[in-house]
Order: C-alpha cells, then structure tokens, then sequence
C-alpha cells in the first residue's frame, strides 16, 4: 500500500509515518505542495493521500476536488485540527473518495479512517458527521458581518501581506491579528487566504484594484 503524506506539520508527519510503518507493507512518500502531490499521484493513482488542507497549497475546495476527481483510484484521509462545515458538506457530498478526521481525536479513529481507505470505503468522524449535520442550513445563511477591523484585515491580506506585516502596520501583536484572522474564517465560513479574497470580492467588501495575490 503506497500512501502519500501531505502535512507540513513536521511533528504530525513524524507521527504518522512511524504509524503506517508498523505495517511492513507500507510505502510512504512526502509531499510538500500541490505540485509534488501531483506528481506523486501520476505514479502512485491509488495512493492513499493523508492531506492537512490547512496546512497546504489548495486555493478551495474546487481545486481539491478536481484532483481527487483526476486521481479517482486515489483515497483520501483529510486530517486536519479544524475544518469549516460549510468545507465538509461540499467535499463529503461530492466525492466518496474522501475520509475525515480531526488531529486532537483519539488514535483510534486515524486507525479506522486509514483502514477504512484501504479498502476504499470512507469514514467520517463523529465530530465531523455532527458538523455537518447539525448546520445543513448555514449555507443558506448569511454570515456575520464583518467588523471595521475586519474588513480592514481582509484588504490586507487581499494585497498579499502576512500576519506579522499586518500587525505591524496596526500596531498590533501577531496574536492579535491571528485571532482576527480565525474570526474572519468562522464568519466567513473558508478555510484560506485565498477563499477570504474570493469572497470578499463576490460581497463587494474589497474593490478588484486591492487584489494583488
């Protein structure tokens, strides 16, 4: 079994490696962006993918989604510490090829989700299948309106400008602005920078000449 690991978590690939390496029969490859997961997957099509998309290169669920749907042999494991439910529903509805699970869960629910994928059937948490349940309608929902502050914080991050650039600016700590940032993600229902922008664009909340990223 080839599985491919796409965590740039170095304290969670260490982990997961010296896992699947109880069993002998175990290849495991690293990946580090998109590109090499890419490249792994033309090799090894049926790899068993454990992906933090938090932590890695995909814009939206969109881009995810077409290279799972290119790679259709391929399993999934998305192992994450938090994902959106708004991410969840559209990823678990669109494909079967996807398994979830959550890093601060017990052991044994990563065992079962990658035992699960072996044999190409999927397991969903139960932190995950109860997001995902308990807000069917929240995308029909507006989200809560972003702040001044906010709003100011996403033109930063619209042109391209880190967390520590941002709290700098403001005379702010990082803290600070990385707390601002997860309040922008939860109202906004995204999980990157980039679905941030995307948004922002579609409400009329930044003008296009902002968007430099």
């Amino acid at each position: 079994m080839n599985y491919i690991l796409a965590d740039n978590q170095e304290l969670t690939r260490f982990a997961l490696e010296n896992l699947l390496q109880q069993d002998e029969t175990a290849v495991v490859y690293r990946a580090f962006d998109k590109a090499g997961l890419v490249a792994l997957l033309k090799e090894h099509e049926s790899a068993i993918v454990i992906l933090d998309y938090t932590l890695f290169d995909f814009t939206d669920e969109d881009q995810l989604l077409i290279v799972a749907e290119r790679f259709a042999l391929s399993q999934w494991v998305l192992l994450s510490e938090d994902l959106t439910s708004r991410f969840l529903r559209r990823v678990v509805y669109s494909s079967h090829q996807f398994s979830v699970v959550f890093k601060d869960g017990p052991m044994q629910e990563i065992r079962e989700a990658l035992q699960s994928a072996s044999r190409h059937n999927r397991y969903i948490s139960q932190r995950a299948l109860e997001a995902i349940i308990s807000q069917q309608q929240e995308e029909d929902e507006q989200p809560s309106v972003l702040t001044n502050t906010e709003t100011e914080i996403v033109k930063a991050i619209a042109q391209g400008k880190t967390t520590k650039e941002i709290a700098s600016e403001r005379f702010s700590s990082v803290h600070t602005i990385t707390t601002h940032r997860k309040n922008i993600f939860r109202k906004l229902g995204v999980n990157t920078a980039h679905e941030v922008v995307k948004y922002a664009l579609r409400a009329g909340l930044i003008d296009s000449s902002e968007f430099y990223i």
